[in-house]
């Protein structure tokens, strides 16, 4: 009786710590932000670099190094915004799970966001990719979603 109280015991300490790790994770894989700035749905980071708006007056501009962005081919991902202190951006598939994918970009001169990102192939050659650029200020962390095809 004491043996199966004891593998009681060591089956909820393992839930437990799963579930505590998985707590401890999830802000990697699950980006937290104080708002969502939508931009312009006409921008297309496949052709053009985008422009926005924030909330703090500030303005946002973001462009893929190559265009249309290449796949299994590193590029350039540059954000300009001024008064950034961490700048990322998380690649996701809208219609697929391509698995964790966020560069964090380094500062290059004030306010000036650049790095290196790499897109994995789809096997049905068209793909619809969110890039979410993450932005870190004094005041907030601001997402800015953009969708572009590839493929």
């Amino acid at each position: 009786m004491n043996r199966k109280i004891l593998i009681d015991i060591i089956g909820v300490l393992l839930i437990a710590l799963v579930v505590l790790v998985g707590y401890k994770l999830s802000p990697m894989l699950l980006p937290k932000a104080d708002l969502t700035v939508e931009p312009d749905p006409a921008c297309s980071l496949a052709r053009s670099a985008c422009t926005v708006d924030l909330p703090n007056g500030a303005k946002m501009t973001v462009a893929a190094g190559s265009t249309p962005i290449p796949l299994v081919r590193p590029f350039e991902f540059k954000v300009e915004v001024p008064g950034a202190r961490r700048v990322e951006v998380d690649f996701a598939g809208v219609d697929m799970d391509m698995g964790y994918n966020r560069p964090l970009l380094a500062e290059r001169a004030p306010g000036v966001f650049a790095g290196e990102a790499t897109l994995p192939v789809c096997i049905t050659g068209h793909m619809t990719w969110q890039a979410t650029v993450l932005v870190e200020t004094a005041d907030a962390r601001i997402a800015v979603p953009f969708r572009f095809v590839t493929g």
